[in-house]
């Protein structure tokens, strides 16, 4: 005998076998929408056989008239059926659908006054963060002993010694795709000893700092993030600072001004081999022997070309450095956060390198330098 019910008044009366074939053939809709009263009263005296899919049937069905302000009341059950629907109420839920509200323009603007203000809160954030940097600096002028020299050698050897083959790899070919660009332009023209120009100019001015700032971005500080993150979550900052050791002394000034120290010194290797990628293209396909590009070298790119660029590496290294500890300083007590915030750490150092470019290289250009 399948499900059967019948309503007499205010009863609902089951009768046969609620499984889960039988139930299946039947709809809330039939029961919510019957003409009931305030009070309704489940009868199970004939109630044959019951599973747990007959049992949410009527579970949802409770909820749902409870929705409607109809109160539901169960009679003539069995201890066994009483058990089953104990288990059920205890482990399934019932759901509603929640409607989402639709979106008005206005709303737009909001999640954009929300997101502004977001933002000036992290920024103001990462101005105490840098001012407390400054402080601890100058605090490390003058009392030389408490900053970690060993460390700072450490970091400079990790961030830019390691990470030379890498730059000199991008640096060359950077040299050589910017050379043959320009010699298949130039050719045409037969202004192949421009090429020099062309190269030395924006390599050592632009480019080589540019790349290079950008690797190092990529790796260091995602690389600092990363550690000071995962010293958050260990709690070793916390003792650190138990223990009396100032986390910005201890860990962020090494950091730091190894990159700021290094970064030059990455530049000037970035300068050269980009340089000597342009001359082998110019060699191969234009003809320009090594020597007449060295000479043309010396009469067209300036120094201040070349200085140009290596004092932008210092700012680029203390930008990265920078935005790297601070992002590892709000990592939350969660594993995921690591990815979250080394992903931010490497997003951040490497727009506002291009940003701090642009700027030099608009405000360089007005200057006429």
């Amino acid at each position: 005998m399948g499900a059967k019910f019948e309503f007499r008044q205010e009863n609902l009366l089951i009768f046969g076998s609620w499984d889960k074939n039988s139930t299946a053939e039947l709809r809330l809709e039939d029961f919510i929408n019957h003409d009931l009263k305030q009070n309704l009263i489940l009868d199970f005296k004939g109630l044959e056989f019951i599973d747990t899919i007959g049992v949410r049937f009527f579970l949802a069905l409770e909820h749902d008239l409870s929705l409607k302000n109809v109160q539901v009341k169960r009679i003539n059950l069995s201890p066994k059926a009483q058990a089953l629907f104990e288990l059920c109420e205890k482990n399934y839920k019932r759901s509603s659908k929640i409607k989402k509200p639709k979106k008005h323009f206005a709303d737009y603007f909001v999640k954009l006054g929300r997101l502004t203000f977001t933002l000036f809160a992290i920024l103001k954030k990462f101005i105490n963060f840098t001012g407390a940097f400054f402080v601890s600096f100058i605090f490390c002028l003058k009392k030389p002993k408490n900053f970690r020299f060993i460390s700072f050698l450490y970091h400079i050897e990790t961030s830019s010694l390691k990470a030379l083959p890498i730059i000199t790899l991008t640096s060359l070919l950077v040299g050589v795709v910017l050379a043959y660009q320009a010699a298949y332009q130039l050719s045409q023209f037969g202004a192949n000893i421009f090429i020099v120009d062309l190269v030395g100019i924006s390599a050592t001015r632009e480019l080589a700092p540019l790349i290079s700032a950008i690797v190092i971005a990529g790796r260091s500080a995602s690389s600092y993030t990363a550690q000071i993150g995962v010293m958050k979550i260990t709690d070793e900052i916390a003792a650190m600072n138990t223990m009396g050791f100032r986390s910005f002394e201890f860990i962020i000034l090494p950091r730091v001004l190894a990159l700021v120290i290094a970064m030059p010194l990455i530049v000037a290797v970035s300068d050269f081999i980009s340089i000597f990628g342009g001359m082998v293209v110019a060699r191969v396909n234009l003809d320009i022997s090594f020597g007449e590009f060295l000479k043309r070298f010396s009469e067209a790119v300036a120094l201040k070309h070349i200085l140009i660029g290596l004092f932008k590496a210092p700012m680029f290294g203390f930008l990265i450095g920078i935005i790297a500890c601070f992002r590892g300083f709000e990592v939350k007590n969660t594993t995921s956060s690591i990815g979250v915030y080394t992903t931010k750490s490497v997003v951040n150092a490497i727009f506002w390198v291009i940003a701090f470019d642009a700027i030099f290289s608009i405000v360089l250009t007005q200057m006429d330098i």
